[in-house]
């Protein structure tokens, strides 16, 4: 019996046996009803989840990075998470990372045989200069692919933090990994088709990695962004909106505020909040770890560094 026929990514499903016999209305009511199994699979994986988040924001204080590896769709959604990260977050391209089994090329078209070489992995990793500092996330829906294996094989080796998400329990990747994320979402409408519930399931992990760890370093106030770098019209006038709305303060004064601040949203933030000068609000936010709130707290009780 081949590897394909223990893995339930490779299964076929019931509810979808007779779906080429179904009109469009038919078949996207399956799908439907087949996707809402995957918020209850990533429910299932929230305190992985979370110890990942913690991890992730953990490595960025630290100065390390988030590098995520897959082939296929799982590569894919790893790129496209780390490709967000800049202008949602203001942060270096550097500090989140995609790779994928074949290079660029194969973000839109496949690549033969690329996700069966795990040196191939490693080599790619390699190019990065990891250190023990980064998180390394393999993605592989079937937890068994070569190149994600060579890559976490290689992460451990130099001594970063590791962590898998597939949809298969047991894996390989799982197997390989500090950290496991399995959200266990079932066959795919097409047998095999990994890009559906999985990918799915796959997009909506990132997205809490990431987004939970920038909200741990402070990229946000409430839920809002605001570590922006007002590169151009539209960013300025959100940045000035953004510090109206939470400093409390009228136009001419953000206006001020970001004038001493060098367009800098985070000091201005606070010293609209605490009435202390830009020195200061530096000085606080360094103290409070980059989160807003925490350093208006020190401020108003006279906590500073």
């Amino acid at each position: 019996m081949a590897l394909e026929d223990h893995l339930l990514t490779e299964a076929r499903n019931p509810a979808s046996e007779a779906i080429d016999t179904l009109d469009a209305s038919g078949i996207v009511r399956l799908m439907n009803d087949e996707d809402a199994k995957v918020v209850a699979a990533v429910r299932a994986e929230e305190r992985a989840i979370s110890r990942a988040i913690e991890l992730v924001a953990d490595r960025f204080r630290a100065g390390g990075r988030l590098i995520y590896a897959g082939a296929g769709t799982s590569g894919r959604l790893g790129v496209l998470d780390a490709s967000e990260c800049p202008p949602t977050f203001s942060t270096p391209p550097e500090l989140v990372v995609g790779l994928i089994a074949g290079g660029p090329t194969a973000l839109t078209r496949a690549v033969e045989g690329a996700e069966d070489d795990p040196d191939r992995g490693a080599s790619d990793l390699d190019g990065l200069r990891p250190t023990s500092r980064d998180v390394v996330v393999g993605i592989a829906s079937s937890g068994r692919t070569p190149y994600v294996l060579g890559v976490v094989d290689r992460a451990r080796a130099i001594g970063a933090s590791t962590v898998g998400i597939a949809c298969n329990r047991p894996s390989l990747l799982g197997e390989r990994v500090d950290l496991e994320i399995a959200p266990i979402v079932g066959p795919e409408v097409i047998a095999g088709s990994t890009r559906l519930k999985s990918g799915t399931a796959t997009k909506m992990i990132l997205n809490m990695i990431t987004t939970g760890a920038m909200v741990l370093v402070g990229k946000t106030f409430g839920n809002r962004m605001i570590d922006l770098q007002p590169t151009n019209q539209k960013l300025r006038l959100r940045t000035r909106r953004i510090l109206r709305e939470l400093g409390g303060v009228d136009d001419d004064r953000a206006v001020a505020l970001l004038e001493r601040t060098g367009g800098r949203l985070k000091p201005a933030l606070v010293m609209a909040m605490s009435g202390v000068e830009a020195e200061e609000a530096d000085r606080l936010l360094a103290a409070a770890g980059g989160q807003v709130r925490g350093a208006v707290e020190l401020a108003l009780r006279g906590e500073g560094p």
